[in-house]
């Protein structure tokens, strides 16, 4: 399954708890979004709520189906032993809350008081952690220093910086890194063999090592924009006309997803340019990619103006070509 590339170490972690008999009971599932914790999360719940109590031996993995009434039940999305905590959507829109409540929490604790009704497991999905009220996270945390038997706490979160200590501290982390080029280069190819190898090149430069990112990125047709990019870099678009374009293509809320690639190309085009180029102006590279930085940061503190930041990445670009190339501005 695709979501879940470079979860090998997560994998053994986990199996190797449950087959000793020793599972901690509450789990942090930490590392940038897109990297299938969901997917993992998911995988953990399935497992438990199908097998036995664990210490039982035997060289199975996450994929084992295990008790098959119990699967149906999971593929059904209705196990009544798999609690789930995620944003809800807001009344009559499609739109999701901005937090987990702590009526969510609270309902989840009321169902802790209840008796198993099948098998040995009860295990409680937060996707994302990080999302619940301030209130909500107290809660969770006195529940966390007096757990439930046979309860096991799956806590996805993106900024594990951000939570609080004490959560951190009542949990076993699961670390989830970026994944290896070369391996994702691999596994591309592999998941997707109709794409031209420079088409998964430019996605795997784009994604950064996030595998969710790279699925994203498939249909975004990469390449191209990432050639424009490097036309502006390389000519300076002394015409501006590159520039202007990229602002019309980027500009608008219908365009965030072309704005988010664009900023997620950059990095690695000029990481391209600075091995391409010679030592001595790798340092004007890096000064460009600070500025696109800023730009980044300064447009989400204000009003998030898609063609204003397309526009100013251009401007960057345009900056590293040759001199005689250049715009005046």
């Amino acid at each position: 399954m695709a979501a879940m590339i470079g979860h090998q170490d997560a994998e053994k972690a986990f199996m190797d708890a449950w087959q000793v008999g020793r599972l901690h009971h509450a789990w942090l599932l930490a590392g940038p979004q897109g990297m299938g914790k969901g997917a993992f999360a998911e995988n953990v719940a399935r497992f438990l709520v199908t097998h036995g109590r664990g210490g039982e031996g035997g060289a199975l993995t996450l994929d084992d189906r295990g008790d098959d009434a119990a699967a149906r039940l999971v593929d059904a999305g209705n196990h009544p032993e798999i609690l789930r905590l995620a944003r809800q959507p807001k009344d009559k829109t499609k739109d999701l809350a901005r937090n987990i409540t702590i009526e969510q929490v609270r309902q989840m604790i009321r169902r802790l008081h209840l008796s198993l009704s099948l098998g040995e497991w009860r295990v409680i999905l937060v996707d994302a952690v990080d999302d619940l009220e301030t209130d909500g996270a107290n809660a969770l945390l006195k529940t966390l220093e007096e757990p439930p038997a046979k309860t096991l706490f799956l806590l996805i979160s993106h900024s594990p910086g951000r939570l609080l200590p004490t959560i951190r501290s009542r949990c076993r982390i699961l670390r989830f890194q970026p994944v290896n080029d070369d391996v994702m280069t691999a596994w591309l190819h592999e998941l997707r063999p109709m794409l031209d190898m420079a088409d998964v090149r430019a996605i795997v430069g784009a994604a950064g090592g996030v595998p969710g990112k790279a699925i994203a990125l498939i249909d975004s047709d990469v390449a191209a924009m990432e050639k424009k990019l490097l036309a502006i870099a390389t000519s300076g678009d002394p015409e501006n006309r590159l520039r202007e374009a990229l602002a019309r293509e980027v500009g608008g809320t219908s365009n965030r997803a072309r704005l988010e690639l664009v900023i997620d190309i950059v990095p690695g085009l000029l990481a391209r340019l600075a091995r391409e180029r010679p030592v001595a102006e790798i340092a004007p590279i890096l000064a460009q990619w600070d500025r696109v930085q800023r730009t980044v940061r300064d447009a989400i503190r204000g009003s998030y103006d898609g063609a204003m930041v397309g526009f100013e990445i251009g401007n960057c670009l345009a900056d590293l070509a040759p001199r005689h190339g250049r715009a005046a501005r």
